[in-house]
């Protein structure tokens, strides 16, 4: 992961090719890896959530289920096929599929394609999305300056 620029309204980074995502592995605890996983939000100082992308190579899944305390998360699958599971539900998902889960859906996945798996999940606090935040944005006027 390389910071490629930044200053005090942003940061960026560059967390190479998603198909070289294999190179990543995350320890969780002592013993509790997780290949082809890296989350980034405390990379690019990320303040009201966290995001992490992930592959999994034809016939691999997460291995075990898991649930949040607060956290409500969406994954955005970007390439391959493979099956979610929420609550014991089992469903397919590919390229273009989003899956939003509640803190406390139990969930995982799996890759039963023969291509890599590569998602995006974004994690954030449940319910603090408001009406108020939906106009939060500022048009600002002039030309874009390139």
């Amino acid at each position: 992961m390389t910071q490629t620029a930044s200053s005090t309204n942003f940061t960026a980074i560059n967390l190479g090719r998603l198909g070289d995502l294999d190179n990543y592995v995350l320890e969780l605890a002592p013993g509790v890896k997780i290949p082809g996983k890296v989350f980034g939000g405390n990379a690019v100082g990320a303040t009201g959530a966290e995001f992490s992308f992930q592959t999994f190579a034809p016939g691999t899944e997460t291995g075990f289920l898991h649930t949040h305390k607060n956290h409500e998360e969406l994954y955005f699958f970007l390439s391959g096929e493979g099956e979610f599971q929420v609550d014991g539900r089992v469903f397919p998902v590919t390229e273009g599929s989003v899956v939003r889960i509640a803190p406390a859906g139990r969930r995982s996945v799996r890759n039963n394609g023969t291509a890599p798996l590569v998602m995006l999940c974004i994690q954030y606090k449940a319910g603090s999305f408001t009406e108020a935040d939906a106009a939060d944005g500022d048009i600002i006027g002039g030309p874009v300056e390139w």
